[in-house]
């Protein structure tokens, strides 16, 4: 099952407060683990303008101002700039399936001050991890349900909506879903 470049969608019932209703675009999958950005948790009280500042980046004329996401319980005091490919970090940006980019290094949150930069960008603090086999798990004890990660969806300004509208890539009501699981 290779999950890179696809969204996590948490089933209702997870069990995990930290992960209720989340949207998680899926950055790395292997047989070592994954990782991964919850795409639809804004973060409370903290500014692209404010993370600038304790940076001592300044903001040019043409500056921009990004959303913040948690994007997960795992290293919380890192960044991480889920953006499009528009953008080449070089050997810092890796490349995500389905057209994503991730950069981790402050050039790009300079680039972003500065007005320039990916055309989309999202900045994630802390990410999501799972260790070798975890993941799958959960799949299989129906805690996530996987889905194609629409650009237009991920890099929303609707976080609200983000979690109803994963599922409607997928076709599905969320009236429908159920907590529990089973075999016919």
């Amino acid at each position: 099952m290779d999950l890179d470049g696809k969204l996590l969608i948490a089933m209702p019932g997870m069990g995990d407060p930290r992960f209720e209703k989340s949207v998680i675009l899926i950055c790395a999958h292997s047989a070592e683990g994954a990782m991964g950005l919850i795409v639809n948790r804004p973060a409370r009280d903290l500014t692209f303008a404010s993370l600038l500042e304790q940076l001592s980046i300044p903001i040019g004329a043409e500056g921009r101002d990004i959303r913040i996401h948690t994007g997960g319980p795992v290293e919380r005091g890192r960044g991480f700039v889920l953006h499009s490919t528009d953008y080449a970090g070089g050997a810092t940006t890796m490349q995500i399936a389905s057209g994503y980019g991730m950069t981790a290094t402050l050039d790009i949150i300079e680039a972003l001050a500065q007005g320039g930069g990916p055309s989309r960008a999202l900045l994630a603090l802390g990410y999501s991890g799972w260790g070798p086999g975890q993941l799958e798990s959960e799949i299989r004890a129906n805690g996530w349900l996987v889905a194609d990660a629409p650009a237009e969806l991920v890099f929303s300004p609707d976080d609200a909506g983000k979690w109803v509208g994963a599922l409607k890539v997928m076709g599905i009501d969320p009236l429908t879903l159920s907590a529990a699981s089973g075999r016919a």
